[in-house]
């Protein structure tokens, strides 16, 4: 077996040892060099972690075929654009990751623009700060609609499987980094901002500020939000003072780990896009 078979015969195994290992890291470094003091231990952090079990058991029971096993299972029957094509791996995996990271930028935008989306997309805008457990804080219904929207990606694309395992390593890596309650040094930042999301730039979106919750939609790299128009390169308030999450889920009650699962229930009520002068 070559590596690339091995990595995705045991992709679950990598993806939860990579997960944890980069979790705890993170967790001790937003400790260490915190920028807002958002990663103190509090009750957040619990409902958090408790909407990322309720997560993982949906997708277990709910798809019985995930991602990568969709994948593999395209791959040796030769269905799909791209393995009708036959290019070479090195062609075709990065390719196939940049695509699908593409797919997921204009995702995370229309979550914000249409309605119905925005209701289950604001459970992980409402935290009201932001450490790495908000980078797991997303809604059940939203991550059954992600990932059905995932597959059938995939689905046309007969993206390859290594492809899909580097991406699905990426996307869950990514998010916690891209939310961790630290600072890179500025010139740092702005460096890997040239390709990269950085915390910083990341942060910006969590504002309370509707025109900076509605910018810097990218995951993983930056040169979307460059391409499309949603790039935002400073808050208008310090970040390490600005008030993060929504006006109107604010109250405790509202944190709460079945407050979240109902919120999608609950009524919009933020301020327009573009408020008159």
């Amino acid at each position: 077996m070559n590596f690339a078979g091995w990595m995705i015969a045991n992709e679950a195994g990598l993806r939860l040892l990579a997960f944890a290992t980069v979790l705890a890291t993170l967790a001790l470094a937003e400790r260490a060099w915190p920028v807002r003091g958002d990663a103190r231990p509090s009750r957040r952090q619990m409902h958090n972690a408790g909407l990322v079990i309720i997560d993982t058991a949906l997708l277990r029971l709910a798809f019985p075929v995930l991602a990568v096993a969709l994948a593999a299972s395209l791959e040796a029957s030769g269905t799909g654009l791209f393995n009708q094509l036959g290019w070479p791996l090195w062609i075709s995996v990065p390719l196939a990751v940049l695509v699908l990271d593409l797919a997921i930028y204009w995702q995370h935008r229309l979550m914000h623009q249409i309605p119905l989306l925005w209701r289950m997309h604001r459970v992980h805008h409402s935290d009201l700060a932001m450490d790495v457990t908000t980078g797991v804080r997303f809604h059940p219904l939203e991550i059954a609609l992600s990932m059905g929207i995932k597959l059938g990606l995939i689905t046309l694309l007969g993206a390859p499987a290594l492809a899909v395992v580097i991406f699905e390593v990426v996307l869950s890596l990514g998010s916690l980094f891209t939310h961790t309650d630290i600072a890179l040094p500025r010139r740092l930042d702005h460096a890997m901002r040239r390709v990269l999301v950085t915390p910083s730039m990341h942060r910006i979106h969590h504002s309370t500020l509707r025109e900076e919750t509605d910018s810097n939609y990218g995951f993983h790299l930056s040169v979307w939000d460059r391409l499309f128009g949603s790039y935002r390169a400073e808050p208008k308030r310090d970040e390490a003072r600005m008030p993060l999450g929504l006006e109107e889920f604010r109250e405790r009650d509202d944190q709460r780990l079945l407050a979240l699962l109902w919120q999608p229930a609950r009524r919009d009520r933020r301020p327009p896009a573009d408020p008159p002068d």
